[in-house]
């Protein structure tokens, strides 16, 4: 039996001392003190993991001014924290033993624009891409672009200076600052327009600083990718050049005053093709004049996994037979600049395999979104136990130089035998690269130290710095050497100045002169420590869980992808794949440790914790394929769910949901009585349960065989010509287009009938989803192995098996598929079988108006050419069919209707399916039933499915 886990009690006194001292201030924010929560922001996209007391959620700069007046109070000044934003970062910059102060829940509005003169003032906890749709209504942006751009908020572009493509032409985000409002460590708020470094810094910095400018300006040149950290050679230009890039050590960010930039008029991408990386670093003069705005490389290995890819379908005739590639945008003012541009670049490349010139904006975007998946690509593949890592992932040296050190740096890596990738901005001579190892293997966590110094010393050598993109955090151990003691010796004097009592980050860039605590190191302490404690038994059975890296591809802002509703409704990091991941993985250290004959408290239980962090999951299966490790929470949700009922007792509701395709034909015997239970509002509150959809009172058997007596019987197709078989078709049934909506059962018969084809129809079985997603384990792999030997019978017919409903359809050729292994068992989507066998062509001899599909969740997760498929069956036709873009409807099976989430439901229907039926009202087709069930429940309105539009119209 799975034991009870009490955490040990590890909340300092001190600490909880100044929260109880915080919660007596008018702090509005929120405190969070609850194990899940600090397991959530214990990593982020690094290699280290450090749990901190407690997550500060402020909503204003008020509030951050109260936690650090608080904390100035002499009994609080051992009180240390550590600001957050996305968690991006690859260096454990976010991340503290101490208080962290997270921006990105709150503190995420847009306050103020001014289009004239060119300026946006905001909260430091926007992200990028959401603060960029915003200003692209007014034909702006703000120009620093980084890859994580649909989750990295301001506030941590500014404390890490963040950059990436272009930044050549663009610069730095420190470029773009106007003013920052921030909080000193003192509690005190200042605006960095109005901060006088002259009258405000000790004598004996400034003094420092003057009697150094030539070494300033010497080690601040070398590479357009300069040291960062406290930039000593543009902060006598402005204050912001001091906090940008600092970390969070000096200050916290609360607000923003941005330089904003008008949108490029014209923009083209040419992808280069090469026989080697080599060529590729080596192809483009660097120093001549037109340069263009990027030039970004991805190697042969990134190369050769985007082909594994499901998206290199749309990409795959662009790059051809090249093993590397460079991405080129120009950007111009206007059409005949730019193609001069173009032309007179053309012309100076060699050694090629030729070269593709985007035609427009979605050829651009597919490529980009290659560039931009690098990391992800590298980082789910595996070398054995060991899984590509960021620890020296951002290495910059001068763009001329950066050929001959990429060499250098392959032989190194190549000696130790280890896997990589690489791809990085050639234009600004930075390069990303992870090499793969495990962390969970002391010999390998060896070599983190000892590769970072060899890679240190190689970057010396080619006049580099160790850091060019993603800030120091555990890597500041090289901050000395590479500023030098002289200046690192001011860099000290101004960490001093802010923060005499080293309260904000620290061990991050320096340390206070006056202070004997060190800096962090480069090898500790690291995720893998907690992770090697956990049974290879455990690892196993949670692979997927295991498999995360703390990328945060699952925090993505846009309410239009599909990627984990749960988090976008919430806000919650606990409530998104990354957060339920750690909070997993503690949770089998925990088990892996524990003696199961410790019993303890009911109440204390910390896999309640996990239950909770799991039980707002949709199992949409989003994260299956936008995690870019295929971190398969639906999966990890069930497991965990068939190991804690074996403790505690299930409800009676989880028991009629995990049932519902056994009782639900018995129901359609009697659908009045059915329906007349189910609207009993006081059973369903009894059962906490609400709105439920009516079973239909269309007999599905009866009416299918009054079109045909035989439509249940398969011995007919046993006689069956090959060339006859091509026109029939085995119908499987579920139980939402059997029993709630038999119509677009019967008209997919009809439909198919009008075409020429022969159709059988499967007497309805249950297919076992409810029981997955409800944790009944053992029932769902009997049920598995049961219906399995069932298809197995009618695949031997050679005649294809289809379904409606795609959530059912999609149980079959995923979870089905875990269980029986090497199975020839293969259902298609309705869509998937019919866009191969479209018979001849109907003219309609009536115009029709346009169309416009909303997908399925799961279906957009595990079949990526759904949607195109749709479209390609009703152009056929003669009809015009628009895909839309939008998340979950927030129905997902019983999700909906669950009390506890039913306003969340409700919520995530507001974000893009309410808006879109309006603007599209009485066009729209869906292909979910619980997508249907949404829209009929909350707008009062039905959708059609597809097919039953072009029943009607191909008639």
């Amino acid at each position: 039996m799975l034991p009870r886990i009490t955490l040990p009690a590890n909340f300092k006194e001190n600490y909880q001392a100044f929260l109880n001292a915080l919660s007596k201030t008018p702090f509005a924010g929120e405190i969070q003190t609850s194990y899940a929560a600090r397991l959530t922001a214990a990593t982020d996209n690094s290699i280290y993991q450090v749990i901190p007391e407690a997550i500060l959620f402020p909503k204003h700069t008020q509030d951050v001014s109260l936690i650090l007046t608080c904390a100035n109070q002499e009994e609080f000044r051992t009180i240390q924290f550590c600001a957050r934003g996305g968690g991006t970062g690859t260096n454990g910059q976010s991340l503290t033993q101490g208080i962290v102060i997270d921006c990105s829940k709150f503190m995420t509005a847009i306050l103020e624009i001014d289009e004239q003169l060119n300026w946006v003032h905001v909260q430091p906890g926007i992200v990028l891409d959401q603060l960029n749709a915003y200003l692209k209504k007014v034909g702006k942006c703000f120009a620093p672009e980084i890859s994580p751009s649909n989750r990295a908020t301001l506030g941590g572009m500014i404390n890490t200076d963040a950059c990436g493509m272009g930044s050549r032409v663009v610069g730095r985000t420190s470029d773009h600052v106007v003013d920052l409002t921030c909080v000193l460590a003192t509690g005190a708020v200042i605006k960095t327009t109005e901060l006088n470094l002259q009258d405000s810094f000790q004598q004996t910095i400034l003094k420092s600083i003057a009697d150094n400018q030539e070494l300033i300006e010497k080690k601040f040149t070398l590479a357009p990718r300069t040291l960062n950290g406290y930039n000593l050679k543009k902060l006598k230009q402005h204050a912001n050049y001091l906090f940008c890039g600092s970390e969070g050590t000096l200050g916290i960010v609360t607000e923003c005053k941005l330089k904003i930039t008008p949108l490029p008029k014209y923009k083209k991408l040419i992808l280069i093709k090469y026989h080697c990386f080599d060529d590729a670093l080596r192809s483009i003069p660097l120093t001549e004049k037109g340069m263009p705005f990027a030039i970004e490389a991805i190697d042969e290995k990134l190369i050769a996994l985007a082909r594994e890819d499901s998206s290199y379908i749309y990409i795959k005739d662009f790059i051809g037979d090249a093993k590397a590639v460079n991405l080129v945008e120009f950007v111009a003012d206007n059409e005949q600049e730019l193609e001069e541009m173009l032309t007179a670049f053309c012309a100076r490349l060699k050694n090629t395999l030729g070269y593709y010139i985007t035609k427009d904006t979605n050829d651009a975007k597919l490529l980009w979104d290659l560039r931009k998946k690098s990391v992800g690509l590298i980082s789910k593949k595996q070398d054995g136990t060991r899984r590509p890592i960021p620890f020296i992932e951002d290495t910059a040296v001068p763009p001329e130089k950066l050929a001959d050190y990429i060499f250098e740096f392959k032989t190194l890596l190549n000696q130790y035998n280890l896997m990589y990738g690489m791809y990085g901005h050639v234009d600004a001579g930075c390069v990303h690269v992870r090499p793969a190892l495990d962390m969970k293997n002391s010999n390998d966590e060896k070599l983190i130290q000892e590769l970072s110094n060899k890679v240190a010393l190689l970057v010396e050598k080619y006049q580099g710095v160790m850091w060019g993109e993603h800030g120091q955090g555990y890597r500041c151990e090289y901050g000395e050497r590479f500023f030098g003691e002289k200046l690192y010796t001011i860099v000290r004097q101004i960490k001093t100045w802010f923060d005499p009592y080293n309260q904000l980050n620290p061990g991050k860039i320096a340390i206070p002169l006056t202070s004997k605590e060190s800096l962090v190191k480069v090898k500790g302490p690291l995720r893998g420590h907690f992770d090697k404690q956990i049974t290879p038994t455990l690892q196993e059975e949670y692979a997927s869980a295991m498999a995360c890296n703390g990328n945060g591809a699952c925090f993505n802002y846009a309410t239009a992808d599909i990627m984990c509703p749960s988090f976008k409704v919430t806000k919650d990091r606990i409530q998104s794949p990354k957060g339920r991941a750690v909070i997993i993985r503690e949770w089998l250290r925990q088990l892996s440790i524990i003696f199961p004959s410790k019993i303890r408290s009911k109440k204390d239980d910390f896999s309640h914790e996990v239950f909770s962090a799991l039980s707002g999951c949709l199992s949409c299966k989003a994260c299956v394929t936008q995690c870019p490790l295929n971190v398969n929470i639906p999966e990890i949700k069930a497991t965990f769910l068939f190991h804690y009922y074996k403790r505690y007792a299930r409800s009676l509701r989880d028991v009629l949901i995990a049932s519902l395709e056994y009782f639900t034909p018995w129901q359609a015997k009697f659908p009045r009585f059915t329906n007349w239970v189910s609207s009993n509002r006081l059973l369903w509150k009894w059962l906490r349960l609400i709105d439920l959809p009516k079973i239909s009172e269309c007999s599905i058997q009866a009416e299918l065989k009054k079109r045909d007596k035989h439509i249940f019987n398969f011995s007919r197709f046993m006689n069956l010509s090959q060339e006859q078989k091509k026109k029939a078709i085995i119908l499987l049934q579920d139980t939402f287009t059997s029993y709630y909506e038999p119509h677009i059962l019967l008209k997919t018969y009809d439909f198919l009938t009008q075409l020429g084809f022969l159709v059988c129809v499967a007497k309805f079985f249950p297919s076992g989803k409810p029981l997955h997603v409800q944790g009944y384990l053992e029932q769902f792999k009997k049920l598995v192995k049961k219906n399995s030997a069932y298809l197995e019978s009618l695949t031997e017919l050679n005649i294809p098996l289809v379904g409606i409903d795609p959530s059912i359809t999609l149980v079959y050729r995923d979870e089905y598929k875990k269980i029986v292994k090497d199975t020839t068992i293969k259902v298609q989507l309705i869509q998937e079988w019919l866009v191969q066998h479209l018979p001849a062509k109907r003219i309609l001899q009536v115009k029709v108006p346009v169309f416009y599909l909303l997908s399925h969740c799961t279906e957009k997760a595990l079949c990526a050419e759904a949607e195109k498929q749709w479209q390609k069956i009703f152009n056929y036709f003669g009809i015009q069919l628009v895909p839309l873009t939008a998340g979950c409807c927030g129905m997902a099976g019983a999700y909906g209707h669950e009390v506890e989430h039913v306003d969340y439901s409700r919520q995530l229907f507001k974000m893009d399916w309410q808006r879109l039926l309006s603007e599209h009202a009485g066009y729209v087709l869906a292909t979910g039933y619980s997508c249907r069930s949404q829209v009929e429940r909350i707008l009062k309105t039905t959708l059609s499915h597809p097919i039953e539009v072009l029943a009607t119209l191909i008639n």
